[in-house]
């Protein structure tokens, strides 16, 4: 018979005895992944040389016994599942040998003809747990087979999985009643109408948003500016300054996710704009590239709702919050102008050391963090005040947290949408004047840049990006903080 005969089983390794044979490196990725799955397994180690590393989990599960010797035929007496990883042919025939006369179930590392299990590649998110298997026929496709469902499945699903079986507990009636309720409920998941719903009620409202944005910030403009209409026939040089300056740096933002509104920020002080003025031409010309952008991940299932909702009404107080008070204080912009340098070199200064710790996995992982809505209050108001950080900010620190980080990401670029939104709102609002040659610069340049960002992306190494970013937004800013000294002096 044709294709793959195993029969999964998930057995609790706590309730048994098992020996591991051999403690080189191939031993030691044994153990790991046996006590990563079972931190309780009760484990017995036989070999001659033995790795630091497995020593060092002995530290740590007391359950795990470490034999320096030989192996013995008699060391399979009491024992219930063995795990051969040494690469001595005649050992391993001898260890199959005498598991077969103990009817023992016996795994050998590389070695599929020997073994009567395999051991999976297994992807765990809290209670769920998923084993791959080739049937031996590939470890590397179960690999990357399990690479895939790590970044695909959110770690959120648990947090549905503990809701379900709160939801199962309360249920009465029969198995039947029981199983036929958990499927209603559950139907959405597979038949894609409660998404399709959603999908078309959050694409009405992206769009419509962003059509009354714009109708309103037009009809502003023609209204407080009488100028306007010049404009647009005799264009100031600056605005081309910043079509090319809204291009680049939205081609920045796609390819490291962050650091569009700290550029573009620290750009318009250096040509001269004011904190305010700047704060909302990058929150105008980021209302179309984040409606975009979250689009395509809502439509890629990146978007975490749990978290959306946390984020999103706070985000929005503390950014319409930041942006009446920097308004307000645009008469003072000689002296609000050197606040934000020092606050766009500080986040200079973070994605350059952001830049030193991309594909570098930390050794732990701190606790998510639990307060979303103060963070997100938080965020949006240096956000506005900064003109940018809300990726830095809030993206940094959930991914940092320990979460999920391309659902932190679609859902950071989603409400990054409304936050600017409301505080381009409120700077229209606040505005009597603006620099709109700069501001139409930004928004059409990041509008070009948004389809093809992504792309682009893929063959730029993020690491020289953000490298090149960090090391210009400090330059940008200390030369205006050092220009703001040399006036007092």
């Amino acid at each position: 018979m044709e294709g793959n005969q195993l029969f999964p089983v998930f057995i609790k390794l706590n309730s048994i005895h098992t020996l591991l044979v051999g403690a080189g490196p191939v031993g030691l990725e044994k153990l790991t992944a046996i006590l990563g799955n079972s931190p309780e397994a009760n484990v017995t180690v036989i070999a001659l040389e033995v790795l630091p590393g497995v020593k060092q989990l002995a530290e740590k599960h007391e359950r795990l016994s470490i034999l320096t010797r030989e192996f013995d035929p008699s060391d399979l007496d009491g024992v219930d599942l063995v795990v051969a990883a040494t690469n001595n042919d005649e050992l391993n025939q001898q260890i199959r040998e005498e598991a077969d006369r103990r009817n023992l179930l016996v795994n050998f590392a590389d070695k599929p003809d020997l073994c009567n299990f395999y051991l999976g590649s297994i992807v765990k998110k809290g209670d769920l747990k998923i084993a791959i298997s080739t049937n031996g026929k590939s470890p590397t496709i179960a690999k990357r087979l399990k690479e895939v469902l790590n970044d695909s499945l959110p770690e959120e699903i648990n947090d549905t999985l503990q809701n379900m079986q709160a939801l199962r507990n309360t249920l009465n009636g029969d198995f039947a009643a029981k199983v036929k309720k958990l499927n209603a409920v559950t139907s959405s998941l597979v038949d894609g109408k409660g998404e399709r719903t959603s999908r078309a009620n959050l694409k009405w409202l992206i769009w419509s948003a962003i059509v009354f944005s714009f109708a309103i910030v037009v009809a502003v403009f023609w209204h407080k500016e009488p100028e306007f209409q010049t404009y647009i026939a005799n264009l100031n040089p600056m605005f081309y300054w910043f079509l090319i300056g809204g291009f680049i740096f939205a081609m920045i933002d796609g390819a490291i996710g962050m650091s569009y509104g700290v550029t573009s920020t620290s750009f318009s002080l250096a040509m001269g704009v004011p904190p305010a003025s700047a704060s909302m031409g990058v929150h105008l010309s980021e209302i179309l590239s984040n409606g975009i952008a979250g689009w395509m991940h809502y439509r890629f299932g990146n978007v975490n709702w749990k978290l959306f909702k946390l984020l999103l009404i706070p985000g929005i107080i503390g950014a319409v919050t930041g942006a009446y008070l920097l308004s307000s204080l645009e008469h003072y912009s000689n002296y609000t102008k050197p606040v934000v340098s020092l606050y766009t070199l500080i986040l200079g200064c973070v994605i350059l050391s952001k830049a030193y710790q991309v594909n570098r996995k930390k050794a732990v992982q701190n606790g998510k963090i639990k307060k979303i809505s103060l963070l997100g209050l938080f965020g949006g108001f240096i956000d506005a005040v900064g003109g940018g950080g809300w990726g830095s900010i809030v993206l940094s620190s959930l991914i940092a947290g320990g979460r999920n980080a391309r659902f932190s990401l679609g859902t950071v670029k989603i409400t990054r949408f409304f936050i600017a939104l409301m505080s381009s709102l409120t700077f229209i609002t606040m505005l009597n004047g603006a620099h709109w040659e700069a501001v139409a610069g930004l928004v059409i340049g990041s509008a070009l840049a948004s389809p093809i960002a992504a792309k682009v992306s893929n063959k730029i190494s993020a690491k020289t990006i953000m490298v090149s970013v960090g090391v210009l937004v400090i330059l940008v800013s200390l030369r205006s903080i050092i220009n703001f000294i040399l006036k007092l002096v």
